[in-house]
């Protein structure tokens, strides 16, 4: 890819309603929690299971897992969530698998970010926001199995509510079967949502997963959608949680296929080279990783994203 793609058309970006939505924003927390709890469940017994390769003689890896507070400018409570990261695993050189859930007020340069992007009036007047979600990013120590990305979140201020997420597949060397098995599980769980969902929200990886100084993509895609609320809280929550569930079932194949194939020097070498493409994105481009830092999350947590190891050319 040398061309900048041509920028994918917002979906549904109305604020919605300005409810209270106390019983869903529970209920949107207690699920990226058990969707973080299964993630990790499986992680490890992928792990258990790798019974090949350099790393097989090891332990198999575990998440240590730690809390995370936030605190808002008065020194109150801000909420906060649980980070929980493998490193040196058998199958993973490092994943990070968090989960928040915090509240306050936007900042100036928070609220201006967000007024760039939809219609939110009277937000200067009342900047309180909540929000919740997942993140996850998975760098992987066969050169031959993609990095991963997938988030999911919600978000809440007096003057609307929306969800935003997505996954993305960031191979070193690519293979078109692990594309088009990453993207059908995707797409089967997009579609029983909205069949114009996958397309859509293809075209919005590919641009917002762009990075421009390296007129290239930092991967082979994936979906990824924000500001979307339909003015149906229950629909855009399903589609949330499929987006969610989508995951283990488009990752998983693909590491199992790739988990014992040899690799070289040079195949390192490309692993290395590529991850400073991906730590390059985040920290220029990401939008989580920019808002994490401008709200006052715990800064390990938004830069777990960051490779153990990476290299420039």
């Amino acid at each position: 890819m040398t061309d900048r793609p041509t920028p994918a058309s917002d979906p549904v970006t109305e604020p919605g309603p300005a409810l209270n939505l106390h019983d869903e924003r529970a209920r949107a927390a207690a699920w990226f929690r058990e969707l973080r709890d299964r993630i990790v469940a499986a992680f490890e017994a992928l792990e258990d299971s790798q019974q090949t390769g350099p790393f097989a003689d090891q332990t198999p890896g575990r998440f240590e897992v730690s809390e995370t507070r936030r605190r808002s400018d008065d020194g109150s409570d801000a909420g906060g969530g649980l980070m929980s990261v493998m490193r040196g695993g058998r199958v993973f050189e490092k994943v990070g698998v968090n989960v928040s859930t915090v509240h306050g007020t936007l900042a100036p340069r928070a609220q201006a970010a967000m007024a760039a992007r939809r219609d939110l009036p009277g937000l200067a007047e009342d900047p309180r926001f909540w929000a919740s979600g997942i993140s996850l990013v998975a760098h992987m120590q066969n050169p031959h199995t993609p990095a991963v990305h997938m988030n999911t979140r919600m978000f809440w201020t007096p003057q609307g509510w929306w969800f935003g997420g997505g996954a993305d597949l960031n191979p070193c060397i690519e293979y078109a079967d692990d594309t088009a098995a990453f993207h059908a599980a995707l797409k089967a769980g997009c579609d029983p949502h909205d069949p114009d969902y996958y397309e859509r929200f293809k075209a919005w990886a590919d641009e917002y997963f762009y990075i421009p100084h390296r007129n290239r993509a930092r991967g082979v895609g994936g979906i990824f959608y924000d500001d979307l609320c339909t003015g149906d809280w229950e629909a855009d929550f399903a589609f949330t949680r499929s987006v969610g569930s989508a995951f283990l079932p488009a990752f998983l194949p693909v590491t199992e296929t790739r988990r014992d194939t040899p690799w070289t020097e040079a195949d390192k070498d490309a692993q290395l080279v590529h991850r400073g493409l991906y730590a390059e994105y985040n920290l220029v481009y990401d939008r989580g990783t920019k808002f994490g830092l401008e709200t006052g999350h715990d800064a390990n947590a938004v830069l777990m994203s960051l490779p153990p190891l990476a290299k420039w050319v």
